[in-house]
């Protein structure tokens, strides 16, 4: 059984939030603040965390830092926070996802579901040289990509980008670590330069680059790729 820790002071949202998974097979585990949700954390080893970031006792973002010093678990943010530099903050500390308050229950379902799938696989296997899609193929060690049979050029900044999404598949990479990646600490706030690069990156990757479907945006956050 999937085990998920909800980490939430609503008790109207948290008997929702139980009702919901519990009816589909999920184990939950519910704590009303940091410091119990630490607790159940080390005590119980859930498979995915679901965090509000408003909590009685502490920040939500530190709860993330907390967690990330000794566990890889899947952290899945739930907040009326909206502001880009609050949802930042939370993907920078280590959360996986990040859904805004009020939210579609649909919604908050499959991105859990898909948050179990990626547990233990935020990044590719050490020695992947290969990254196989429908419409394209990744080679990592040649550092070549090639789609229906034939080489997709690539500018050394185009593949800087898709690099680093190819690696960390599933995985919202926040638009300050790829800038600081591909431009260096001094264009950290230079977020025309990912729209541009990630618009010619689509264009040739993409079988439609207006509804891209391996290439991601989350608007006023990052991207991630979706094999």
């Amino acid at each position: 059984m999937t085990r998920v820790l909800v980490v939430e002071d609503d008790p109207q949202l948290v008997r929702a939030l139980v009702i919901n998974l519990r009816a589909r097979r999920y184990g939950v585990d519910p704590a009303p603040d940091g410091a119990t949700a630490l607790r159940l954390a080390a005590a119980r080893r859930p498979d995915v965390v679901v965090l509000d970031l408003g909590l009685p006792d502490m920040d939500g973002v530190d709860v993330i830092k907390a967690l990330r010093g000794w566990t890889r678990v899947p952290v899945l943010v739930l907040s009326a926070r909206r502001a880009s530099d609050e949802k930042v903050a939370a993907l920078d500390a280590g959360a996986d996802d990040y859904i805004t308050k009020p939210f579609s229950m649909d919604e908050l379902l499959a991105r859990l579901r898909a948050a179990v799938r990626r547990t233990g696989a935020t990044a590719l296997a050490p020695g992947t040289a290969l990254v196989t899609t429908e419409a394209f193929t990744v080679d990592l060690i040649a550092k070549k990509v090639t789609r229906a049979g034939r080489d997709v050029r690539l500018t050394p900044t185009e593949w800087h980008l898709l690099e680093i999404l190819i690696r960390n598949p599933g995985r919202l990479v926040t638009r300050k670590h790829l800038l600081h990646e591909v431009w260096g600490a001094s264009r950290s706030d230079r977020t025309n330069y990912l729209r541009v690069y990630m618009a010619q990156l689509r264009r040739k990757l993409e079988a439609d680059p207006s509804h891209p479907r391996y290439l991601i945006t989350e608007p006023g956050m990052g991207y991630r790729f979706e094999g």
